[in-house]
């Protein structure tokens, strides 16, 4: 198990996130349309994973935000911001936003993705969401970067995940 913490108060994850180098596990995620997405949908492109707990947090928005801009130039890259709130808070929270450049999933239906990437949190007032991390994939879905926050108040290193695409 990960430890992470939540406003300094220690807290656990199912597991560990995948390695570097290791081939992404499949998912099957709830998109905006209510459809099934999985990673076949992506077969070919890059993948940068934004995953954290809920969209209507100030941090977990600063982020979906900031991949939002900065995915408008990335080629052959597809943003995912995947949590485990209902397809209707991404796409209510997007479109109040204008945020088109990214890809919102969702794992509300078995969190089955969350425990499969070792990142749902598992005791404290976030039990059962997804804690914060960035996973980034090559062409072949292979995992070239992790980041694990320590602290879920805290926003990832933006700069080091699309670094890892050059």
């Amino acid at each position: 198990m990960a430890k992470i913490t939540l406003g300094n108060n220690p807290t656990n994850t199912s597991g560990y996130l995948p390695k570097i180098g290791e081939q992404a596990k499949d998912f099957c995620l709830i998109g905006k349309d209510l459809e099934e997405v999985t990673l076949n949908n992506f077969e070919g492109e890059r993948i940068i994973m934004n995953i954290f707990p809920a969209i209507d947090t100030g941090v977990c928005g600063t982020s979906v935000r900031n991949f939002n801009i900065n995915a408008a130039n990335l080629s052959n890259t597809k943003v995912l911001c995947i949590s485990r709130d209902l397809p209707f808070s991404h796409n209510r929270f997007c479109g109040a936003e204008n945020i088109e450049n990214v890809v919102t999933l969702s794992d509300f239906v078995s969190g089955d993705f969350g425990h499969n990437y070792g990142l749902t949190i598992l005791d404290g007032a976030f039990a059962n969401l997804h804690s914060r991390c960035i996973i980034v994939l090559d062409e072949s879905h292979k995992i070239i970067y992790t980041e694990q926050v320590d602290e879920i108040s805290s926003e990832p290193n933006y700069e080091k995940a699309i670094a890892a695409l050059n």
